[in-house]
């Protein structure tokens, strides 16, 4: 065991000095200040994460370059053990997250161009690294939440150590519940007109001729053109994905294609048009790309649209038929349809579908309206953005219910109050997994970086 020991810090030392000629010939100041296990942490690492944390208004409890380092080394000693078990986390899964992910830096930021900028000025990313960025840290993201779910299997509290819990708590310690509403929404998507079809055809099939020709890459026009700025950025490439998590008609296609220098017809999904270059296929997934062409929709159409839906909700008011009934007959948002409307909140901080959302948690054109509703009311006309395909739609919503912010009680607030316990008794038997593991396995801290009150003590040991 000691020789191990000793070969290690031999590597390890050396690894030092490479990352110290390595930052010296780039003019950039960067050192190894933790290493658990075989893996380094970089200062250039930490200070990554100190920015994003700012940047996603996250508090730090104490020095951020203590509490940082502290929370990369325990992620670590879970990916550790997630190799062990052979946990791995389906790529499916991986987008999803990486969407989500690129969805908030934009929501933060105000656009994808200033995402892109923010990663460029202070990480020197291009696009295509900022994906591989966000791709690997959603796939360790997810797999540590994995790893943390075995670890803690699926934790059963009784009702008696819920109200045991609750009455033990100081006044001041009682959780505040903040408001939360339910909200019914009926979409009506305005008529495209058929010239304004064929306009995209039209041009989907040069941009295919283009290709077939050699005149010009597929990935330079997808670059150009596709109204997919997502995998835009990326020449069209759509990395490999299977067909459940594809649109029907774009997987047909897109798992039919054998030759990748050929261009696809045109093809229709939800998200508008698309024509596809096959990649490459490994099994049940395919990596293809795509250029995506949205017809417009006038202002005219919008207008009325918008009329249509103003009259249907009139309607409703007076009782000739009601909004459930309304929803389940003549909504587009095919999502709540089936619900009466019912919007559901997937996105919840105790990640469990739920019907009842928290203001921030609510899309933002439809929050301002909500905000100034009462209970039962319906909305006028509004128009949003779809943000799951892009497309301008009108909108009525009705408040379904409001539970205005409040201290917790038992009798009100007994699930809320049963996932605190819960997350509590899942948080100490995570603490004491990461105390035992710290004992068997290696850590060395610079110097610089050890004057610390850590979370976990036995990072230092004697």
């Amino acid at each position: 065991m000691k020789r191990f020991i000793n070969f290690r810090s031999v590597v390890l030392s050396a690894l030092v000095l490479m990352t110290g000629f390595a930052s010296a010939q780039d003019n950039v100041i960067d050192e190894v200040v933790w290493v658990v296990g075989d893996e380094a942490i970089l200062k250039s690492e930490v200070e990554e994460a100190r920015l994003s944390a700012l940047y996603e208004g996250r508090k730090i409890d104490g020095d951020p370059y203590c509490v940082i380092p502290e929370e990369i080394a325990v992620q670590k000693l879970y990916l550790h053990q997630a190799k062990l078990d052979s946990i791995e986390v389906p790529d499916a899964e991986v987008i999803q997250q990486v969407d989500y992910m690129t969805n908030r830096w934009i929501q933060m930021l105000g656009s994808r161009e200033k995402m892109e900028e923010y990663f460029f000025e202070h990480q020197n990313k291009t696009p295509t690294q900022i994906r591989e960025t966000l791709r690997e840290n959603a796939r360790e993201g997810l797999t540590v939440q994995k790893m943390q779910q075995k670890l803690v299997g699926d934790i059963k509290v009784t009702p008696s150590e819920v109200r045991r819990y609750f009455k033990d708590l100081p006044e001041d310690s009682i959780p505040y519940v903040p408001t939360q509403v339910e909200v019914q929404i009926i979409t009506l998507q305005p008529k495209i007109p058929v010239s304004e079809v064929e306009e995209v055809k039209e041009r989907l099939r040069g941009y295919s001729e283009r290709v077939q020709n050699g005149e010009i890459d597929f990935s330079t026009l997808a670059r150009l053109y596709s109204e997919d700025r997502g995998t835009a950025v990326r020449g069209g490439e759509t990395d490999f994905m299977g067909k459940g998590v594809m649109d029907p008609s774009y997987a047909a296609v897109a798992f039919s294609l054998q030759d990748p220098t050929k261009v696809s017809k045109i093809v229709e999904s939800e998200y508008g048009y698309h024509i596809i270059q096959l990649i490459e296929k490994r099994g049940d997934r395919v990596n293809t790309r795509h250029i995506l062409l949205r017809p417009k929709v006038s202002d005219n159409e919008l207008i009325a649209a918008c009329a249509r839906l103003d009259s249907i909700a009139d309607d409703i008011r007076s009782s000739k038929f009601t909004f459930d009934e309304a929803a389940s007959v003549l909504s587009h948002d095919k999502d709540t349809r089936n619900n009466h409307g019912l919007m559901v909140n997937t996105n919840s901080s105790d990640a469990m579908a739920t019907s009842k959302f928290q203001m921030q948690e609510l899309p933002q054109d439809i929050a301002k309206v909500v905000d100034k509703m009462n209970v039962g009311e319906v909305s006028k006309a509004f128009t949003l953005v779809n943000e799951k395909d892009g497309k301008e739609v009108c909108a009525v919503v009705k408040l379904k219910s409001r539970i205005n912010g409040h201290k917790a009680t038992i009798s009100e607030d007994y699930q809320n109050l049963k996932e605190i316990v819960v997350a509590k008794r899942r948080n100490e038997l995570l603490h004491k997994w990461v105390l035992e593991k710290q004992k068997h396995t290696y850590v060395r801290i610079n110097e610089n970086w050890k004057n610390c009150e850590f979370k976990y003590p036995g990072w230092i040991k004697d």
